[in-house]
């Protein structure tokens, strides 16, 4: 499907999306117009979808986010794929996954506070015809995030609290 090297050229990308066609050219061997073209296919087929990664903790005003697992009943001729699209509307719910093991599926919810998060989940996710169960975790801080290392070294090594 993708030859060698556009999966090289992906994962450079993947590294750093802010690289210009020129970089790319120069780190692969291969012709800028090349890259210009696979990197626009690629946008058109969703292929590479850009958001940038924001550090919400450092704004002062983060979001709470929340992992909640939960168990479906699948339905006939659909497996989970009807409940997974309904669900990824919400705007509420920023990630989607099918799971093996001990529940269905895990949603990634983010709101402004606990409160938020948690009536959502009562009020419009366990409520939903074909939803058995849920758990909700909430995320306490994020030490790294899609390969991005959030906190610094020295953020890290302040915390340290070295005992007697």
């Amino acid at each position: 499907m993708f030859s060698n090297e556009d999966r090289n050229l992906l994962e450079l990308i993947s590294q750093n999306s802010r690289l210009t066609p020129d970089e790319l050219a120069i780190q692969t061997g291969l012709s800028k117009e090349y890259i210009e073209g696979r990197i626009q296919q690629w946008v058109d087929d969703r292929v590479l979808v850009y958001r940038p990664l924001v550090n919400w903790e450092r704004t002062g005003a983060p979001d709470v986010s929340a992992l909640i697992e939960v168990k479906v009943l699948p339905q006939r001729g659909f497996g989970f794929d009807k409940i997974a699209k309904r669900l990824q509307k919400y705007p509420e719910i920023k990630a989607v996954y099918l799971m093996s093991g001990g529940f269905d599926l895990t949603l990634m919810i983010e709101g402004k506070t606990m409160q938020e998060v948690a009536l959502f989940v009562s009020e419009k996710l366990a409520p939903l015809e074909h939803i058995q169960s849920t758990a909700t975790h909430f995320v306490l801080r994020r030490y790294k995030q899609d390969g991005v290392e959030l906190m610094g070294e020295e953020e890290a090594l302040a915390r340290l609290v070295v005992s007697p």
